[in-house]
């Protein structure tokens, strides 16, 4: 089947002028934003400024990005704008990669540069970062109202902005493919979504006014259109990509109350595969990953507007077609930037996995279904992804002149880490991903009487409404030890803990120091609920252990995990590394018998290879899958020589007895593998011959605890 190049590989395209200005009679007025409906969520996330984070590796990581959100030029982000609106450029260079002066994608950077600024400044309040913010908005005004006045062409309408003409817009309405064009939609999307960042966290009313001529114009455009000539647009590869146009325009709709904004969301329907997905039909194979994804976060936002249940019908099965189907250990999809068959994962390992913009996504997508739904399988999903994807992809050292992030993040044997990125898709979600990490620790209730405590990242949260303070102290992701305190204000609250699917050995709820008696399930939220006092302290202990995880189409292609922190093994060989853990089991039956701290944190070492969490992002070459090698069957030194042979769903004969573990005696091991080897011979796995060396072996074991 022939692949389609990927974007990243591709550089530089067609080159223009152009722009455009929000009418007077088109500026948004407190009366239309109260038109908008409220949406109806069980659940509701705080205000950026709300959540601080604490000390720990994922305010170090934002640091980073600060750093380069602080220092780097805006004039630089704003050169292809001006240009494109025959504006003076002040000397200043466009960023590169695939903003430049002649890019098909140029503007969307920027849009994203927008985002990262807006983020910043509502998570630290920093003067500087606000006049930076507002000098972005104030020049892609001017950039706007120059290309209306003086556009060369004119654009159809005068909200038109971007950083080439419309040119590209109009060549999609013919079924223009890529890369003649882009993705036109995509670019609209990541300046309008910037925008409107700019105005929730940063408080620029400008900047709604300029979004939503931006979404005027949209209208103009595509509500002329029949729906047969849009569902065709949107079925082009990479051309057709639109991001998250129905998202962003449902949220103007939401802030504006204006008609023709939901109108135009309604206009990014991609009905095929939404009908295909509502139906809960998998079509995702040989289809772009990043290019679908944030259509069904824009579909849940249509549901809250229209109330359709088809919108978030597909949403919901979308991710689950994605979210383990589809799901490398990182929490990352797709290979080469599209989708590949369901349970296709050992198949796909290469050096071209998941691509960081569609973790973004999917972390969106988790998002917003859990506001209507607070299923813990989200918030697992999101832990899993952030903590070893996200997390993972901003290189460990400064840099004022790059985001240092990754595009792909190969899940190969020997693969590296690429950062850099300036200007690529995955730059501009990188810059963004690294200044958000408080959004989603906490949420509430939609009636304001429960605390969901859904990340156990260091942080403190400040509830105004409630007047509560709210600290938590964690070393997370390095142990599963948490505390959180009420620092002020108080009252009758459910708090409500995520005990995370991993958390399988054992977990210990305090509440000023005496412990509860309380039932903590694995991959579920426990209520706490009393009333609260200034200085009440809430323990969590859920302790690491060692486990493996296997891919759907070959189980004995594995990762290792240890608690939710993803550990790879670092080689630069080629060729999947053979490990062999059961002969150096006890009766425990715990890896931590076969694996070996190494003295530093996360850190490990197996058959002589350090095993480190992924999240360190450095340059050394790793394996986040291995190949599992037990060959016979061995219970420490005695080798029954026996072929360790799986059954039918692949299990082998020790991967079925070790799910067992632990044992209590010797005696419960010996009669345990009697019991399953008698099973085998009934399923003709093993000769009767076989089956008493095996139960032989098991005896002369003499394992221990």
């Amino acid at each position: 089947m022939f692949q389609p190049p990927t974007r990243r590989r591709v550089l530089g395209m067609a080159a223009a002028t152009a722009a455009a200005v929000p009418l007077a009679s088109q500026m948004v007025t407190p009366s239309h934003a109260a038109a908008a409906a409220v949406p109806d969520w069980a659940v509701h996330p705080f205000p950026f400024d709300q959540v601080a984070l604490g000390e720990g590796v994922f305010r170090r990581k934002r640091d980073l990005m600060l750093d380069y959100a602080r220092s780097y030029p805006a004039d630089r982000i704003l050169a292809v704008f001006r240009a494109n609106a025959g504006l003076d450029t002040r000397g200043a260079r466009p960023p590169g990669g695939w903003e430049t002066t002649d890019g098909n994608l140029r503007g969307h950077y920027g849009g994203h540069f927008l985002s990262l600024i807006a983020q910043a400044y509502a998570g630290t309040r920093e003067a500087a970062l606000k006049t930076k913010l507002d000098h972005l908005v104030t020049a892609l005004g001017e950039c706007q109202q120059a290309f209306a006045e003086h556009g060369s062409p004119r654009p159809s309408h005068p909200g038109y902005l971007a950083a080439y003409p419309e040119t590209q817009f109009i060549l999609l309405e013919s079924y223009t493919t890529y890369p003649t064009i882009w993705a036109p939609y995509y670019t609209c999307h990541k300046i309008m979504r910037g925008l409107l960042d700019a105005h929730t966290l940063g408080g620029n009313q400008q900047a709604l006014m300029i979004a939503s001529a931006m979404g005027d114009w949209v209208h103009s455009r595509l509500s002329r259109l029949p729906k047969a000539q849009l569902e065709r647009m949107w079925s082009i590869y990479i051309a057709g990509e639109y991001g998250g146009m129905n998202e962003v325009l449902a949220d103007l709709y939401a802030l504006t109350g204006r008609q023709e904004h939901l109108a135009a969301a309604r206009c990014f329907d991609n009905t095929a595969l939404l009908d295909a997905c509502s139906q809960d039909r998998d079509l995702l194979d040989g289809r772009h990953a990043n290019q679908h994804i944030p259509q069904f976060t824009g579909y849940l936002r249509l549901f809250d507007h229209t109330g359709e249940s088809r919108y978030a019908d597909a949403a919901r099965n979308f991710w689950g077609m994605v979210v383990g189907p589809r799901t490398y250990s990182l929490g990352g999809t797709g290979q080469g930037e599209m989708f590949r068959a369901r349970g296709a994962v050992a198949a796909t390992l290469g050096d071209n996995n998941a691509e960081t913009c569609a973790t973004y996504n999917m972390l969106k997508l988790s998002r917003q279904l859990f506001f209507h739904d607070p299923d813990p399988t989200y918030t697992d999903y999101y832990e899993r992804g952030l903590t070893n994807h996200i997390l993972a992809s901003r290189r460990d050292t400064p840099s004022n002149t790059s985001p240092e992030v990754t595009y792909f993040v190969g899940m190969g044997p020997g693969v590296v880490r690429e950062y850099d990125n300036t200007g690529t898709c995955c730059g501009g979600t990188g810059m963004e991903n690294h200044t958000k990490y408080q959004d989603s620790i906490y949420f509430r209730s939609a009636d304001g009487t429960a605390l969901y405590v859904n990340l156990y990242l260091a942080s403190t949260l400040r509830w105004p409404e409630r007047g509560l303070v709210v600290e938590q102290t964690s070393a997370y992701p390095n142990d599963g030890v948490r505390t959180l305190t009420f620092r002020e204000g108080g009252g009758s609250l459910d708090l409500k803990l995520r005990i995370p699917s991993w958390a399988t050995a054992g977990v210990t709820v305090t509440v000023n120091g005496v412990r509860q008696r309380v039932t903590a399930v694995p991959g579920s939220y426990l209520t706490l609920n009393r009333d609260w006092r200034t200085g009440d302290r809430v323990g969590l202990s859920t302790p690491y252990r060692l486990r493996i995880e296997r891919a759907s189409d070959d189980p004995t292609v594995q990762s290792l995990f240890y608690g939710p922190v993803l550990l790879v093994a670092q080689s630069p060989a080629t060729s999947f590394r053979a490990f062999s853990f059961y002969k150096d089991l006890t009766l425990r039956g715990d890896l931590a018998d076969a694996i070996r701290p190494e003295g530093r944190p996360l850190h490990f070492t197996t058959h002589g290879l350090t095993l480190a969490p992924f999240h360190l992002a450095d340059d050394t070459r790793y394996h986040a899958y291995f190949k599992r090698a037990e060959p016979l069957i061995v219970f420490g030194r005695a080798d029954s020589g026996v072929p360790n042979r799986a059954r039918g769903d692949a299990l082998t004969f020790l991967d079925v007895l070790w799910q067992r573990a632990p044992f209590a005696s010797s005696g419960d091991f010996v009669q345990a593998v009697r019991v399953l080897a008698g099973t085998w011979v009934s399923e003709g796995l093993l000769s009767t011959a076989e089956r008493d060396r095996v139960i032989t072996a098991a005896q002369n074991a003499g394992l221990r605890r």
